[in-house]
């Protein structure tokens, strides 16, 4: 993988950004203070009449989205993913979801890949939060190019929307034909004996792990579901009927994210085995984002071993 291009999704979106603000004449851009990190500043260098920064307030910085959309505008507000969901929630929830007002919130620096900030700063539980919330879009984009799309896509619908990009440069897995669509997961290889369904940087070990498996003889359907909510219930029916068992593979606590999302579908509808490998209910740690991956099990080799025990389950 030494000659893949890597980028991190935090800079698809700033980039997409500067495009929507020259296109759209009522977008604006907000920001906590952390412009640098979230890389917005792009849009305060190239267009400063439609960038704000709100200061560490995050609160205050929803709040008075909110009433910038209630105005007509569309407003994205920008933050990393821990202080976006957690500080901001009342504020989302009350302000922003409840009178379903056209607020996108761009969250960055979220999960374990966040590294040497430690367990304050990564963030597990966002899409948890945000699933939880009524009238509320959640993507979790692989990479720059679904970063591009899905801020470009959100920003042509109405209704809030919560984005959550990386930190961590990535391998770019998707070339410019590549289609995103709201609410629909895309199948990247065929398989009969197991699905994966992966998102944000786990889409690309998710791959790597098909062709593991691949070699040892597993057939594995891998799927890339980016739109959390909603769930392409649809696809998720689809692979449990064609598979018989179901990987789920995610930078997040394995509780109220793409995991229990998946697993609220197959339950109702049409059970099988579903195994689920991401962050197991801890807070993270301090270190370099590669070894932390490993650590806490976010790895192709994870992934290969956790798709053997669904296929055994089947039988």
């Amino acid at each position: 993988m030494a000659d893949v291009k890597k980028i991190a999704t935090r800079e698809g979106y700033s980039d997409t950004l500067v495009e929507l603000v020259e296109e759209i004449p009522n977008l604006y851009v907000f920001d906590a203070d952390l412009a640098g990190a979230t890389k917005t500043s792009k849009v305060k260098k190239a267009h400063p009449e439609r960038f704000f920064d709100c200061g560490i307030a995050e609160q205050n910085m929803m709040s008075i989205a909110a009433g910038m959309a209630a105005c007509g505008n569309v407003v994205f507000a920008s933050s990393f993913a821990m202080f976006a969901s957690g500080r901001a929630f009342e504020q989302i929830r009350n302000s922003i979801a409840y009178p379903n007002l056209n607020v996108k919130i761009g969250a960055t620096h979220g999960g374990i890949s966040v590294g040497e900030d430690g367990a304050s700063h990564q963030c597990c539980e966002d899409i948890s939060l945000m699933r939880t919330i009524p009238n509320m879009t959640v993507i979790v984009p692989a990479d720059d190019t679904e970063a591009r799309l899905a801020t470009r896509a959100v920003a042509n619908i109405y209704g809030p929307c919560y984005l959550r990009f990386g930190r961590l440069a990535v391998p770019v897995v998707f070339d410019s034909n590549y289609k995103f669509e709201i609410g629909k997961g895309v199948v990247l290889s065929e398989g009969s004996d197991v699905t994966i369904i992966a998102n944000g940087l786990m889409v690309e070990k998710s791959i790597e792990a098909g062709k593991q498996l691949k070699d040892e003889g597993i057939n594995a359907r891998i799927v890339n579901m980016a739109t959390v909510k909603p769930i392409d219930r649809e696809l998720v029916l689809d692979s449990a009927a064609k598979t018989g068992a179901i990987v789920t593979v995610e930078e997040h606590n394995i509780i109220g994210g793409l995991g229990s999302a998946v697993c609220e579908v197959v339950c109702e509808e049409c059970p099988v085995p579903v195994l689920r490998v991401g962050v197991n209910d801890t807070f993270g740690k301090s270190g370099p984002a590669a070894q932390l991956l490993e650590i806490f099990g976010l790895s192709t080799a994870n992934i290969v071993e956790h798709a053997k025990k669904a296929v055994a389950l089947k039988k």
